[in-house]
């Protein structure tokens, strides 16, 4: 018998990495690459989520949790080079937003977290995840990624001291001459530049060098790099459904479920599109599968003390690195669980050292405007309002329920009612009760 004909077994019959044109090495590799690209989230998200009061150990431990289980199950589940982490923006939304400006306890926001990952699940499972999908104009979509972009990049120039608070003003700029804004400006340009150049782990290496280069200023503290696991009691289990009942909880809920939805769906065609993963309908096979991995990991982090996880546009580094199955993903998977070692590393990392990578992350999620239809302004208009309120208001539900409001009444005024779904009108009835009940 031809032994190449024989069918593969152990590792590579499992993911079939020959069959995708792949090698163990060449996993490996890619699951590596994904790895350096993310990890600057195991600095980033403890570091946001502290600002809600959240124990900044706890959620770093939250955060390897959250990541290792959603990659893992995508792993194993669905079998796609695509890593999952606490979405940015979902983190900055419940931290600044849900807390800081609707009055949420953090425990009561990660009870909202679970509720969304719950209802995801569902969604997953169920067939209604196509029409909602499909049923959100394309220009809302757009504009809902960049209007998170652009409120992580007022959180960014915050978090430097590039921007602050103006009573006049509202805003203005800060002490430009400052440590720490000047590193913040360096840190992101080394980011952008090595990204351009392709650099794996662009974006730690961004954040390492300007945490060092502060060391000297005082504007940032050694504390080590290495250690056994924090404890993780602190957020461990502690969701607070003392809010169920009211409206306010779930606008919440559902604002992160709608956000996760898109965010994913999207994320998940368009890594796949790069790794030619996709049929001969465009449709991305096993979705269903994908999407579980996703609000599996939500439920899980939510319980573990961090924001909703999602799938990372960063995978693409791995798949170009060759990565075509879920292997290194598994790979991807198994890091994120090592970095609970390197709790003092991330307590060692600066404000101004994370907000050049929130400034860079902005920028690569702003570039969605790009691909709206400016020629029609019934399309643009709502597009604009929706992602400039977002910053402005500080709070994403608010920008989304605006975005909707203006795309129904400018449609309307426009005379073109074929183009508004019942899930459109919908949304914003309901966008429209919560602001006017509160």
């Amino acid at each position: 018998m031809d032994d190449t004909k024989k069918p593969a077994s152990g590792l590579d019959g499992y993911f079939g990495i020959t069959a995708a044109g792949s090698t163990i090495r060449t996993e490996v590799i890619a699951g590596v690459t994904t790895f350096l690209t993310m990890a600057y989230i195991v600095f980033v998200n403890p570091s946001i989520l502290s600002a809600a009061g959240m124990p900044q150990d706890a959620v770093f431990v939250a955060t390897c949790i959250a990541a290792f289980v959603g990659t893992a199950i995508m792993a194993l589940l669905a079998n796609y080079p695509i890593a999952l982490a606490p979405g940015m923006g979902l983190n900055a939304f419940v931290a600044f937003g849900v807390v800081g400006g609707m009055g949420f306890t953090w425990q009561e926001a990660l009870a909202a977290v679970f509720v969304s990952g719950v209802l995801f699940i569902f969604i997953s499972v169920l067939p209604v995840r196509e029409w909602i999908i499909n049923a959100i104009p394309r220009g809302l979509k757009l504009a809902v990624s960049a209007g998170i972009g652009l409120f992580l990049g007022i959180i960014a120039l915050e978090n430097a001291s590039i921007v602050v608070d103006h009573p006049a003003t509202l805003v203005t700029a800060g002490d430009l001459t400052a440590a720490g804004p000047i590193l913040a400006i360096i840190g992101f340009a080394i980011i952008a530049g090595l990204n351009h150049l392709k650099i794996p782990g662009a974006t730690i290496i961004g954040i390492l060098v300007v945490t060092l280069a502060g060391l000297p200023f005082g504007v940032a503290t050694y504390g080590g790099i290495m250690s056994l696991p924090p404890d993780p009691s602190p957020t461990l289990f502690a969701l607070d459904f003392g809010k169920v009942l009211t409206a306010s909880f779930w606008t919440v809920a559902l604002s992160l479920l709608f956000v996760d939805l898109f965010d994913t769906a999207g994320t998940l065609v368009g890594v796949a599109h790069r790794a030619g993963l996709l049929d001969e309908d465009g449709k991305l096979p096993r979705m269903r599968r994908a999407l579980l991995a996703d609000s599996t990991a939500t439920v899980v982090g939510s319980l573990a003390g961090t924001t909703n996880t999602t799938s990372y546009v960063e995978s693409a580094a791995g798949v170009s690195a060759g990565g075509r199955t879920g292997f290194a993903s598994l790979v991807t998977a198994a890091l994120f669980l090592l970095a609970l070692f390197f709790a003092p590393l991330a307590g060692s990392i600066p404000p101004y050292a994370t907000a050049a990578a929130l400034l860079f992350v902005a920028v690569v999620m702003a570039r969605g405007l790009a691909e709206i239809d400016w020629d029609d302004i019934t399309e643009a208009a709502p597009a604009v309002v929706t992602a400039i309120t977002m910053p402005l208001t500080y709070s994403i539900a608010t920008g989304i329920g605006l975005g909707f409001i203006t795309y129904v009444l400018v449609k309307v005024v426009s005379g073109r009612f074929a183009e508004l779904s019942p899930a459109v009108w919908a949304l914003a009835v309901v966008f429209c009760a919560k602001f006017l009940l509160g």
